[in-house]
């Protein structure tokens, strides 16, 4: 019988390449309970020269309270809470190994997701955004930035910024790593610290992002709870209506739905785009 991590003799773990929109993870199925270090496992497998290489690992357990549950480690073995992309491909691989179908529903951090699966597409439905704060001035060593946050299962600053001028980068020039690590770890955001997204218009249904995430603590290709954030914040500024495209750095486009109430609360929130799997393969481990 293979043995848990930490034992002392050699473990062989199957495990799952996937992509939802340039974000990687390694998925495994660890309904077994395995896995126990997941933030050792994390670092081990997420690390890009000498592991399989992904922005996080997915581990698939038990649940009581749906068909699965979710555990979401960051590369750097801090736990991830909720992964929009994630559990976009979680739902894929738990549909491609025969352990829910193509309606399901997962538990994460305390909630309850549902999940729809068709060919190399997932759509989730997301938990309700919360604490939203438009026009928030952050101090910063490069001045003050007028910036927004919301709270989207993960927590997000968004920026919104026009195209290249003199004096003012858009999009395509912005330090997305110096200034989101900056802001990633500022003082209004500690403990925890938050992700951070760059955002442009592109029309009234489409947005770019770049982000900077937490926990990978560099730019991703993509990233499915800050989709959600930057639609429903350049909702709430009258920028765009729902549904919102959101192109990603991998220039991969999530759709992202929403609903906003009388009382200016905003639900009803689906992302969906594509989750694939890349390959599979055995890790073996110490």
């Amino acid at each position: 019988m293979p043995s848990a991590i930490g034992w002392p003799f050699c473990m062989k773990i199957e495990f799952t390449k996937m992509t939802g929109a340039g974000n990687d993870f390694v998925v495994i199925d660890n309904r077994n309970g395995y896995i126990q270090d997941g933030p050792g496992f994390a670092r081990i497998v997420c690390e890009r020269h000498f592991g399989v290489g992904a922005d996080g690992l997915l581990l698939l357990e038990k649940s009581e309270k749906a068909d699965f549950r979710m555990m979401y480690y960051n590369a750097d073995g801090s736990y991830g809470g909720m992964c929009g992309n994630g559990g976009r491909c979680i739902a894929q691989f738990a549909f491609i190994k025969g352990i829910a179908g193509v309606e399901q529903s997962f538990e994460a951090l305390d909630s309850i997701y549902k999940a729809a699966v068709s060919v190399e597409v997932v759509e989730l439905r997301m938990k309700d955004p919360s604490e939203l704060r438009i026009g928030v001035m952050l101090p910063t060593s490069t001045g003050t930035i007028l910036c927004n946050f919301i709270d989207t299962g993960a927590p997000h600053v968004v920026i919104i910024l026009t195209n290249d001028a003199p004096g003012r980068p858009g999009l395509s020039s912005i330090d997305v790593v110096r200034i989101g690590r900056e802001i990633r770890e500022h003082e209004e955001f500690h403990p925890d610290g938050t992700n951070v997204n760059f955002v442009k218009r592109e029309g009234v249904n489409r947005i770019s992002i770049r982000t900077y995430e937490r926990g990978v603590e560099a730019e991703t290709l993509a990233c499915g709870t800050g989709s959600v954030a930057t639609a429903v914040v350049a909702a709430e500024l009258g920028l765009v209506k729902a549904p919102v495209e959101v192109q990603v750095k991998s220039q991969s486009v999530l759709m992202v739905e929403f609903e906003k109430d009388g009382a200016g609360r905003y639900g009803g929130v689906k992302l969906r785009g594509p989750a694939v799997a890349v390959f599979s393969g055995v890790i073996e481990l110490p």
